[in-house]
């Protein structure tokens, strides 16, 4: 008989989604334009010239989305809320029909039995709050503290669960360092200054919660890919170093109060991101950001493996493996999920956080609809399952690993890639708005009866 993994009692399994990429209804209602609104409007900056305005209608079809989350025994679901669908203009009067939706939307999963993780920001700005320098300008981080104010005033009393930003690395050096994301900004200098004002609007945000909501738990999501260099040359494993600095540590580091990795500094002031130095950096900014928080979320999809070319000083990505679909996602990401021991036992053994979510573990693989109706996504089976194996080893070494969110709930839009890429456990019919249940849900489904497989 095969050997069966169960996991801890109270282990909390959920799904995760983001406001843009499933609400839909970028205009109704009194909502703001948001800088992924202005970004995907903008031709050429979007596979397929795609948007969010419609996505999954989720804004509209919320209740039969939450009736899926039933059928499927979710304990939790963590989604993240519009800042322009509560705030239009980033700050001043409330939008009280944006407040009322997720209002609903909290009632409605407390009576389905499910436990609301919210997110404040994935990534969704005002425009106005963009206009006026967006995250690379301080009165940013101070106006996110008032809008957390509001919402956590709002819905406090009923949530419990609190994630302040989710991937500032990804906000930072995707939006404003490579312009990838939206705002589509490329200057090393605001990537460094923005940095550090998600940070600073997160150390803001915890004690601001924690007044409005009390006995919640508040934390932070970091994206931690598992990077390891290609040899054991000092050329690879310095970029390799250089890149879990940047990526991991610039983050990590200062929320449990080491502040700024001086290896990284060093490198952003030969660069030129750092003209001035940490300038940006007031008296006692530091303490703030490293105000305590009661767990960390990271989001896990893939290894890196590192190889330094010479040639132009540039880093190369190395494959290992053969590609194969097994071991190649259509993200062009690597099936590794011996890295997810590996971020795991990392993260807890050099920071020693209370507590661990894993808020995002996925794969995107596009298998259709059958003839049967169906989807049959045994590819999706197989990431998920030798992930979650991973996750069991590394509570058998004494990470204290509390749930698992799988990305995603949904198909939706996968941002710079548009709607190319699927991670849904559910298949989204995007002219019809029809959701079926993949092989991968019910799969799933069943890991939640048996709190293993």
């Amino acid at each position: 008989m095969a050997n069966r993994i169960i996991f801890p009692d109270h282990f909390l399994w959920g799904a995760a989604t983001a406001s843009y990429q499933i609400e839909g209804a970028w205009n109704k209602h009194g909502k703001g334009e948001s800088i992924w609104d202005r970004f995907t409007h903008s031709p050429g900056n979007i596979r397929n010239n795609d948007t969010g305005d419609v996505a999954d209608d989720h804004y509209r079809l919320w209740k039969k989305d939450i009736a899926l989350m039933k059928k499927l025994g979710l304990q939790a679901y963590r989604f993240s809320i519009s800042w322009p669908r509560i705030l239009p203009t980033g700050r001043g009067k409330v939008n009280q029909k944006g407040l009322d939706f997720y209002n609903k939307l909290v009632d409605a999963l407390l009576e389905a039995g499910i436990t609301p993780f919210v997110t404040l920001y994935h990534w969704d700005l005002p425009q106005v709050l963009e206009d006026e320098g967006g995250w690379a300008v301080r009165s940013t981080a101070e106006t996110f503290t008032d809008y957390t104010n509001i919402v956590s005033r709002a819905l406090g009393d009923r949530v419990k669960n609190w994630i302040t930003h989710n991937e500032p690395a990804v906000v930072a050096w995707m939006g404003y360092e490579t312009g990838v994301h939206a705002p589509g900004i490329t200057d090393p200098v605001k990537a460094v200054n923005t940095a550090h004002h998600l940070l600073l609007s997160h150390g803001w945000a915890v004690p601001v919660i924690r007044r409005n909501s009390p006995n919640a738990e508040v934390g932070i999501t970091l994206n931690i890919n598992w990077v390891i260099p290609a040899s054991n040359s000092k050329a690879d494993r310095d970029l390799a170093r250089l890149e879990d600095g940047k990526w991991v540590r610039w983050f990590a580091d200062p929320v449990y109060g080491r502040g700024y990795p001086s290896d990284v500094v060093e490198h952003f002031k030969k660069q030129g991101a750092l003209p001035r130095g940490l300038e940006f950096v007031k008296d006692g900014d530091m303490d703030v950001i490293a105000t305590s928080t009661d767990f960390i979320g990271l989001n896990y999809y893939r290894r890196d493996v590192l190889r330094a070319n010479t040639a132009n000083n540039e880093s190369q990505l190395v494959f290992p493996q053969p590609r194969t679909p097994e071991t190649w996602t259509e993200m062009d990401w690597e099936n590794f999920p011996d890295g997810l021991t590996g971020i795991l036992g990392r993260v807890y053994f050099d920071y020693t956080p209370l507590k661990i979510y894993i808020t995002e573990n996925g794969a995107s693989y596009s298998t259709p609809p059958d003839e049967k109706g169906g989807v049959p996504d045994e590819l999706r089976i197989n990431y998920l399952r030798t992930h979650l194996a991973a996750t069991h080893r590394a509570i058998q070494a004494g990470v204290p690993l509390a749930g698992y969110f799988v990305w995603s709930l949904l198909d939706n839009f996968e941002w710079a890639r548009g709607y190319s890429q699927r991670f849904g456990i559910v298949w989204v019919d995007y002219e019809t708005q029809r959701r079926i249940l993949k092989d991968s849900a019910k799969w799933y489904k069943g890991v939640i009866r048996k709190n293993g497989f």
